[in-house]
């Protein structure tokens, strides 16, 4: 059974963002753990349209912080913890594929359907059930982006002075109260 909280956005932190939006963001409790459900907003530009229909992968990166104030010392950071979806397309099959963390892949036969699982990633478990301290509000930080350190080489050079490779969210907070 999932008990969701949505606490309403604040952006006191700040990260270049270009292109994409979050939409949507809360932590959900199972009997799993604490699971991260959300969504993105974005369009890929022509240049990583060509890339990805030229068979180079794109990977896309959320991350997620949770941290305790303390008013006595520095915020205890509680959670860090990152979701890497691979998105590539095989030129002989016509089909797109993602890989989640390098393990699950899945097939599309369009590159919006592939899209649709970097914008609306499955609810992910960020933390085993008791990693938080009950009853205590955490400050949760999310963002995704497309992670240029995982291109090719010869790619990460160029991209690294190409607008058109830079894609990802602003840093988007809000409280959680642990249960």
């Amino acid at each position: 059974m999932f008990v969701a909280l949505l606490m309403s956005f604040s952006s006191s932190l700040v990260f270049a963002s270009d292109g994409a939006d979050m939409t949507r963001a809360r932590i959900e409790i199972s009997d799993e753990g604490y699971r991260l459900s959300a969504a993105f907003s974005f369009e890929l530009n022509r240049g990583l349209e060509d890339a990805i229909q030229r068979g180079v992968p794109l990977y896309f990166t959320t991350e997620v912080e949770l941290t305790r104030p303390r008013w006595y010392w520095f915020d205890e950071k509680a959670i860090n913890a990152s979701q890497t979806i691979r998105l590539s397309y095989n030129v002989l099959t016509r089909r797109y594929h993602a890989a989640i963390n390098g393990n699950l892949q899945q097939s599309f036969d369009s590159l919006e359907d592939a899209l649709s699982l970097i914008r609306r990633p499955s609810r992910w478990i960020i933390a085993e059930k008791g990693a938080l301290q009950t009853g205590e509000i955490y400050k949760v930080a999310v963002r995704m982006g497309l992670d240029l350190a995982q291109l090719p080489k010869p790619f990460q050079v160029n991209a690294l002075n190409n607008s058109d490779w830079r894609l990802s969210s602003d840093w988007k907070t809000f409280n959680y109260k642990a249960e």
